[in-house]
């Protein structure tokens, strides 16, 4: 039987010096945890030492659960790190006027910090931001087609990140889905015969994070308007990257932009803000007036609407895209790059007897499916190359494996490109402290599971 009695109590434990500067809530529920852990021990011929124990756990307890991390997993928009990188933003403390009219005094509108600007780049009608672009799909088709048919494409009934279907999305708003054409082949026709009085709106999905590639067919954005308007239906488009400008000036081509979206007819055009718009998660929303009207004034509106720090981002974001100052979004900069600028950057960081590989780094989050830019990367090869990632990522470097080796690629870490505006500004010493720290830091972790 084992002897309980030669463990201290919760209160005792609890009241030790070295948890004197923790919240009370905090000693307690540590305390009580490791006095769990420490009586489990006893049965199991196991010995803790319960004020170490203690301390380590009230420690995990208070440590911050969100963290800046390094990210050179060669994908840009990574999801798993909140997608676009944010950089310089003014967010606003205390009181702002979010729905106050500074001019009259009254209650006034969030939406118009940045309706304006969204109309004005977009070219479309209205606009209506919401908190994610799956929330916007989802009032659209309530407000506009609740109750009748909506068709979508077999080849576009995606399913997105955390197991969210889009067939569920438009069966939860309360419309029916129409599948129309094949997994591999729609055409127009296909939408044309399938619309009967019921038909409220063709839907077209972007392919998010897959492609279908050989024996393939699929309308354009403005073959599905002209399509809907002989119909008399509704055309929707879920834009989804809500790129503002053609991605071909950095080489990535045949991405759909939000301003070409709205310019082909489509009624109502969805994006995300936070893949290649480069800003906050939200979901924007932008079409013709009346329906954008119709859509303000859904009850579930109100319910995903855009929270006041998402608001104030984005409204910073799209000043940037006002003033084409594309060099001060980080996507744009990350982008903008030179495959040779990211080599330079792997040469400072690699250790000695690192080699360092041509890469190809993803844009990610469903913004772009196959698409990518040349890079450089960091090649740690190593017997134990999960190992290796897992103590990276305890001194939050983020990289991935890739044929039994661990592949570093800084293209994907905005940290750099904003260290290189430092040096310009006549801080290099900064930037280098940081540059070998973190040198020093992969080079102590690839020594030990080389």
């Amino acid at each position: 039987m084992p002897d309980y009695s030669s463990l201290p109590s919760v209160t005792a434990l609890a009241s030790i010096p070295e948890l004197a500067g923790y919240p009370e809530l905090v000693r307690i529920q540590a305390a009580k945890e490791a006095m769990g852990t420490c009586r489990l021990s006893l049965e199991s011929d196991e010995a803790f030492d319960p004020v170490k124990l203690v301390m380590r756990i009230a420690a995990l307890m208070v440590k911050e659960s969100i963290q800046n991390v390094f990210n050179m997993s060669g994908v840009i928009l990574h999801t798993g790190l909140g997608r676009a990188p944010l950089n310089n933003i003014n967010a606003k403390y205390g009181y702002q006027n979010i729905e106050f009219d500074l001019d009259t005094g009254k209650r006034g509108d969030r939406q118009d910090h940045v309706r304006k600007m969204l109309c004005e780049l977009t070219g479309a009608e209205d606009s209506l931001v919401v908190n994610n672009a799956a929330a916007a799909v989802m009032l659209a088709l309530m407000a506009l087609c609740k109750g009748k048919q909506v068709l979508l494409s077999r080849g576009q009934s995606v399913e997105i990140g955390g197991s969210f279907r889009m067939p569920e999305i438009i069966k939860a708003s309360g419309c029916k889905l129409v599948d129309v054409g094949a997994t591999n082949k729609t055409y127009v026709s296909d939408y044309l015969d399938s619309v009967t009085p019921q038909t409220a709106a063709m839907l077209r999905c972007h392919p998010s994070n897959y492609e279908i590639s050989g024996f393939v067919s699929e309308p354009t954005t403005k073959e599905l308007v002209d399509a809907a308007r002989s119909a008399g239906v509704l055309m929707i488009n879920d834009q989804g990257n809500g790129a503002m400008i053609d991605f071909a000036r950095y080489g990535i081509r045949g991405i759909e932009t939000l301003p070409s979206s709205v310019a082909d007819g489509a009624d109502i055009s969805i994006a995300s803000g936070d893949k290649l718009l480069g800003g906050p998660q939200c979901g924007i929303i932008v079409g013709r007036k009346d329906l954008i009207k119709k859509i303000a004034k859904h009850p579930v509106a109100r319910a995903v609407r855009i929270d006041k720090i998402s608001l104030t981002c984005l409204e910073e974001i799209l000043r940037k895209y006002q003033f084409q100052s594309l060099d001060e979004i980080p996507l744009h900069a990350i982008l903008a790059q030179t495959p040779e600028m990211v080599r330079e950057v792997c040469q400072g960081l690699a250790p000695d007897g690192a080699e360092i590989q041509e890469s190809r780094c993803e844009l990610g989050s469903g913004s772009g499916a196959g698409k990518s830019v040349p890079s450089y990367a960091v090649v740690l090869k190593s017997k134990k190359p999960d190992k290796l990632l897992a103590d990276l990522r305890k001194l939050r470097i983020i990289g991935r494996i890739e044929g039994g080796a661990v592949w570093l690629d800084p293209r994907s870490e905005y940290g750099h490109v904003r260290a290189r505006r430092i040096v310009a500004g006549g801080m290099a010493p900064v930037s280098d402290r940081v540059r070998d720290s973190i040198k020093k830091q992969i080079t102590e972790c690839w020594e030990k599971w080389k």
